[in-house]
């Protein structure tokens, strides 16, 4: 369904929504769905006609959900006899969210579509402010537009003034969790996510919300546990892959292949399937396997073409394949219906690879209008920011950026690494060492990670580890990045190979050469000399026995022949 940005989507009915099998293709929603005008003035829409307000009427009764990030809360249903929601994208689209299943692009602007004109005849109905406020927050995840994230705050706040949180409307304050988590504010969405849990420890979908805020500030614990929590209540498709990727953190690469595999294989409707076989694109990419990458990434994009996640990663394997009119080919293509930051810093790194230099200067031009635009619209945008500020521009600023944000309590792997590989751009290398292997020691087996500690460990002249890490940079992705990966290459060749046989102060000392032993002393060869004569007798009074006769000192001759 094509939605111009003037006209609303119309609400969709039997008489022109026909329901036809998930499995099928239809063309996506490529547009995002009109911003309605400001909540003050939607007391007084245009009037609908009596069909179409009854069947709103009905979905909105029996929806009863919330959807977010993929998620429904479920709330209570105040109309018992109210009639089944008939068939439709805005029915596929809830189907989908209550299993905790993302919904297609095109469903979820019927969704939109059909929920701002129900509030804008039933403005008290806090229920649909709330599911409003939630999918707002996913469109503007997905289309990269921060204007949605100022509607859903507006969306959610009019949902809990009509119905406080604490009187039965925690799906709202669930709905402003995923809405902190989209904006990066991570303490604000652990804040809201723990409140809900305090109260409603069984509600499933706050712990998709609590693993994005706990991993947001590096609590990998707490991260785990949610992750547990989430796949113990809502076993299926979303919990598998919240598994995987607690897994892929933990660097168990086996672990999370098999999982993500497992959960594609039960994947039913387009949009989950879709994202699944984009998870597994990620993995083989992460891993050093760009054709596996590329070939999941289009099984991905056969299944859903508007998955622009998977244009982007696409674009990622085909440039490390040397493919790299195709990966720019897939990178603006991306771009031009998700504009996110960061495919645009991916796109400038490969033009500035290839020797593009104006390109490059364009795109990182249009990326710091992208970051600028986004932080005036309450996006927590300097992890980005300072990443890109210590690659391509001024390495203090990033320094000052990263650390504002690890102050915040943005203690991750990736602030962690960024802030390691700014400090050591602007030239204190000796403060860098503790973040970058802070990073390296908790963000799993990330090639990037490694790069940056073993720069980081040349430039303090550790050459031992500095080339362990580079290496294992290289064997994990050979090709992690069209500008570090030939550079931690030249890094291992200008350090050279290490000495034959280790280094020279870690081989244990010679032992000790045995005692020769002594020379035997020379022989005599003098010539034979006659006997000695008999010593005199000692003189009389002399110590010692008296001396024989001589007639005793020889034996007789008889006695000699006898042989006695």
């Amino acid at each position: 369904m094509d939605v111009t940005p003037q006209q609303p989507p119309a609400a969709p009915g039997p008489d022109h929504s026909p329901e036809t099998p998930d499995t099928a293709y239809a063309p996506p929603c490529e547009s995002p769905p009109a911003l309605p005008p400001d909540p003050a003035s939607l007391a007084e829409p245009p009037p609908a006609s009596l069909r179409t307000t009854l069947r709103r009427a009905a979905v909105g009764a029996v929806a009863g959900a919330v959807l977010v990030t993929g998620a429904v809360v479920a709330v209570p249903d105040e109309d018992k006899d109210a009639a089944p929601p008939v068939s439709g994208p805005v029915s596929r689209a809830m189907t989908a969210t209550t299993a905790g299943s993302p919904a297609s692009l095109s469903d979820l602007t019927a969704l939109i579509g059909d929920r701002q004109s129900w509030v804008g005849t039933h403005p008290s109905d806090a229920q649909s402010w709330a599911v409003l406020g939630s999918a707002y927050v996913e469109w503007g995840r997905r289309a990269a537009d921060a204007a949605y994230y100022t509607r859903a705050e507006q969306a959610l706040k009019r949902s809990l003034n009509v119905q406080p949180g604490d009187r039965g409307n925690e799906a709202a304050w669930v709905g402003l969790a995923s809405l902190a988590n989209a904006r990066h504010d991570y303490v604000t969405a652990k804040k809201w996510g723990e409140t809900v849990r305090r109260r409603q420890p069984k509600q499933w979908t706050v712990y998709p919300e609590l693993i994005d805020a706990y991993n947001g500030l590096g609590d990998q614990k707490s991260a785990i546990t949610a992750v547990e929590k989430y796949t113990e209540l809502r076993a299926g498709v979303p919990a598998l892959g919240r598994a995987a990727q607690m897994y892929r953190d933990r660097g168990w690469r086996e672990d999370a292949l098999a999982t993500a595999q497992d959960a594609a294989n039960r994947a039913k409707t387009t949009a989950e399937k879709a994202a699944c076989l984009s998870r597994l694109g990620d993995l083989a990419w992460e891993r050093g396997e760009p054709k596996e990458a590329v070939a999941q990434y289009g099984a991905a994009l056969r299944t859903d073409r508007a998955h622009h996640a998977s244009l982007a990663g696409r674009a990622r394997a085909l440039a490390a394949l040397g493919r790299t009119d195709e990966a720019q080919r897939d990178y603006q293509a991306a771009l031009a219906k998700s504009p996110r930051p960061e495919y645009m810093l991916e796109l400038g790194e490969l033009y500035e690879s290839l020797g593009l230099d104006g390109d490059s200067v364009n795109q990182y031009t249009r990326l710091r209008k992208a970051l600028s635009r986004a932080g005036t619209q309450g996006v927590d945008e300097a992890l980005l920011l300072g990443r890109f500020e210590a690659a391509h521009g001024d390495a203090d600023a990033a320094v000052e950026e990263l650390r504002a944000e690890w102050d915040l309590g943005h203690r991750s792997a990736a602030v962690a690494d960024a802030l390691g590989w700014a400090l050591h751009r602007s030239g204190d290398s000796d403060s860098a060492l503790e973040y970058a292997r802070k990073a390296v020691d908790t963000g799993g087996q990330n090639a990037s990670y490694a790069y940056h500690l073993g720069m980081v460990q040349r430039a303090l002249r550790d050459f031992g580890p500095a080339r362990r890490n580079l290496e294992a940079a290289l064997r994990t992705n050979p090709r992690f990045s069209p500008l570090d990966a030939p550079s931690a290459q030249e890094a291992l060749d200008t350090m050279g190979l290490p000495p034959a046989g280790g280094p020279q102060d870690m081989q244990p000392a010679p032992p000790p050469a045995p005692p020769q032993a002594p020379a035997p002393p020379p022989q005599r060869t003098d010539p034979p000399q006659s006997p000695a004569p008999s010593p005199a007798p000692p003189k009389q009074g002399a110590a010692g026995p008296p001396a024989p006769s001589p007639s005793a000192a020889k034996p007789s001759s008889s006695g000699a022949a006898s042989g006695h």
